[in-house]
């Protein structure tokens, strides 16, 4: 590539190389290490999710409610940005590179550093884009903190807060991928999850309230199940109480049997999934006897598509509500208050009609198989546009699941030609083949493109039809799915850094050399 092709992101190098950055270790990290830096961070995030923002007021409207379980933040503290603007910026790079507008090779060294690092310096901007809408109307200053510092003060008080949150998640991200196991945004979405599931079992304390009663019952499934039986008569329970305790009801009693076992059932086909693979025999070039094999699983490209495309539909809910609520936005014309965007009642941060609401959360049979069963809703949408949702929010899911697929194996050196060169050095071939990196490549390029188009899809139809079946703790079939999947991966990648740290001849061969 000549000086005149290479990117204009180059002219961002100055900057790149100045930029503040969490050290790269210097030589090989004992897995110990690793492991106390992962579990520090974890405990950290823990910490930060309970700490609360300074000075805001008691109404406030959580504009990514419907996709908690994948920003990986608690409404209202600190974390309450989570993974957002990292991801966002992760999507716009990947979409402009993959279109070509950014004209990057990553295959190249110095391009990827590049991408690297705009893709920081576009996190730090998506925070603020992120953050500072939030002042106006939706996480507002408290009068106490306004009458102490005025108004333009108070707001940048809240700004600075989730600022800073968001930038520690980018930091410890950042040092996780560094210096722990995994991916930082993976385990804290696990984490977050975990929480919920939890917390949605085992729960004792009443739905609302103070006492337990029938129209209160404790909000975990296990003691709610327990208090339910026991208490309804047979009457009470042929009237409505078997559909209470087998489906729930949204916004009263969400935790239930059927999301129980629609949770049991995502685990199972995760896992499942996750063990189905391809393996390609190798035998090493000069040591005679020694063989393995390389796995192209049917989940290639892991949960990344599907965080990355629950990230974009979060971004899209968040902007069609400042359209439609924001006292200056919603004046825009065309796009201003417009009901085909998305229409939202007053203090609610979920859509109730337009396109926003056909791209958002299925949320469980309750929010659309009964409905369509019913007829529709009086006096709000009709069997066919429930239908229509389903259908759309489906397709919407496995499409982008697809294209991020394919954007994030080109973008992280899991394409056919980067495996070519990393078996390559580990001094492996594939037998019958000669040691050529470029037959290697085509060999490849048979399994891992179909592999990476087929596991996209599965893994963004896994999630759709997990958020349409429910889930327990109303953390989303998708939030299920991504945490599934990256225990998985974790113990796989404890396993090999494991494997490495007994044997370091493997490191070549993982490339963690």
């Amino acid at each position: 590539m000549t000086e005149e092709e290479k990117s204009r992101l180059f002219a961002l190098k100055p900057l790149i190389e100045r930029w503040p950055a969490v050290a790269k270790p210097e030589g090989h990290v004992h897995f110990r290490t690793k492991i106390m830096w992962t579990v520090l961070c974890l405990i950290l995030y823990y910490i930060l999710t309970n700490v609360m923002i300074y000075g805001i007021s008691e109404v406030t409207i959580d504009m990514f409610a419907g996709f908690r379980a994948i920003m990986a933040g608690a409404s209202g503290s600190i974390m309450h940005l989570g993974i957002g603007p990292i991801v966002t910026a992760s999507i716009i790079l990947q979409l402009f590179v993959g279109a070509k507008i950014i004209r990057l090779d990553l295959t190249k060294k110095e391009d990827k550093a590049i991408y690297q690092g705009t893709q920081k310096i576009l996190a730090i901007v998506m925070i603020l884009v992120e953050a500072i809408p939030q002042v106006y109307g939706y996480l507002s200053p408290s009068d106490a903190l306004i009458g102490m510092v005025g108004r333009g003060w108070a707001n940048a008080v809240i700004i600075s807060q989730l600022f800073m949150g968001a930038y520690l998640v980018f930091l410890m991200d950042e040092l996780i991928s560094k210096w722990g196991i995994g991916s930082g945004i993976s385990l804290f979405i696990a984490a977050g999850v975990s929480q919920a599931i939890f917390t949605g079992l085992f729960n004792w304390l009443p739905v609302k309230g103070t006492e337990w009663s029938l129209s209160s019952p404790p909000a975990g499934v296990i003691p709610g199940t327990y208090y339910l039986v026991s208490h309804m008569s047979v009457g009470q329970i042929a009237e409505g109480g078997f559909s209470l305790i087998f489906l729930g009801h949204p916004g009263y009693y969400p935790n239930a049997i059927v999301p129980l076992l629609g949770t049991i059932a995502i685990f199972l086909i995760v896992v499942y999934a996750e063990s189905s693979r391809i393996e390609l025999p190798l035998a090493h070039a000069k040591v005679r006897g020694a063989r393995g094999r390389y796995p192209i699983r049917l989940i290639y490209a892991s949960n990344i598509p599907v965080i990355l495309m629950s990230a974009l539909l979060a971004n899209i809910n968040m902007f069609a509500l400042l359209f439609y609520t924001h006292p200056t936005l919603s004046r825009l014309p065309l796009v201003g208050h417009q009901w085909w965007i998305g229409v939202y009642q007053p203090g609610s941060a979920h859509p109730v009609a337009g396109g926003a609401w056909y791209l958002s959360n299925l949320n469980g049979i309750n929010s659309w198989f009964i409905p369509i069963l019913s007829g529709g809703v009086p006096g709000g949408h009709a069997a066919w546009q429930y239908a229509l949702k389903f259908i759309i929010y489906i397709s919407v899911m496995i499409i982008g699941s697809i294209l991020f697929a394919k954007f994030w194996i080109e973008t992280t050196d899991m394409g056919a030609a980067a495996v070519a060169r990393q078996i390559q050095r580990s001094g492996m071939q594939i037998p019958g083949f000669r040691k050529d990196p470029r037959i290697l490549t085509r060999v490849l390029e048979r399994y891992i493109p179909v592999v990476t188009v087929i596991g996209g899809a599965a893994v963004g139809a896994l999630a759709s039809f997990a958020d349409a079946v429910g889930t327990v703790g109303n953390t989303s079939g998708t939030g299920v799915l991504l945490t599934v999947g990256i225990m998985i991966n974790l113990y796989e990648q404890i396993a090999r850094e494991q494997a490495m740290e007994m044997h370091p001849v493997l490191r070549g061969f993982f490339g963690a050399e």
